[in-house]
């Protein structure tokens, strides 16, 4: 009988930014923990406003990187050695703010400079109001992102944070788990 697929000791690091949508993250951290994956979380400062890095470091029993020049004992470029070990970064919520960012090249935080030291597949979960995602900078980064091979899950349309209905709803994390999934177990 053919071996189980399992994400069992397979390093990912999830990256959180600033929304509402955070909640789903910790929904995400808590699944790929259970499922044996070892879960590195990455948080911009907006997404702390939201979601506390305790609540991660609670879930997934390992430290949450928060800053870009944090102090260590020995030094190693956080950004780079988390890279390393990475089979997937998974970005969820993924802001405008976030995916501009990436699609430009900034790295003025603890995420996206971890993007920018990735060798690994890239999943983005965009999580934004409507009118944001609409816009057309948004809209040029994002096809822009797949243009260079990134993967999408949603977003999707929905109630959105100020009670409207509109496109930018984050994609529950079952949808995002199976994404992940099918990425991290295909080859495997």
């Amino acid at each position: 009988m053919p071996e189980k697929k399992t994400l069992k000791n397979k390093g990912i690091i999830l990256g959180v930014s600033g929304s509402i949508a955070c909640y789903k993250a910790a929904i995400i951290a808590s699944q790929l923990t259970q499922k044996g994956a070892e879960v590195t979380v990455v948080m911009t400062r907006a997404a702390q406003e939201f979601v506390s890095p305790l609540t991660f470091q609670t879930l997934t029993r390992h430290k949450v990187i928060t800053n870009l020049f944090g102090a260590e004992d020995k030094y190693d470029p956080e950004h780079v050695a988390l890279a390393k070990g990475c089979r997937l970064l998974v970005v969820a919520p993924a802001t405008a703010n976030i995916l501009a960012k990436f699609a430009t090249g900034i790295a003025d935080d603890i995420l996206s400079a971890t993007f920018l030291a990735i060798n690994s597949p890239v999943l983005i979960a965009p999580a934004m109001n409507d009118r944001m995602y609409k816009h057309w900078a948004t809209q040029a980064n994002i096809k822009l992102l797949k243009e260079k091979g990134i993967i999408f899950a949603g977003p999707e349309k929905g109630r959105l944070s100020d009670g409207a209905i509109g496109w930018g709803r984050m994609s529950e994390p079952e949808k995002i788990l199976e994404k992940i999934d099918g990425i991290l177990l295909k080859n495997t």
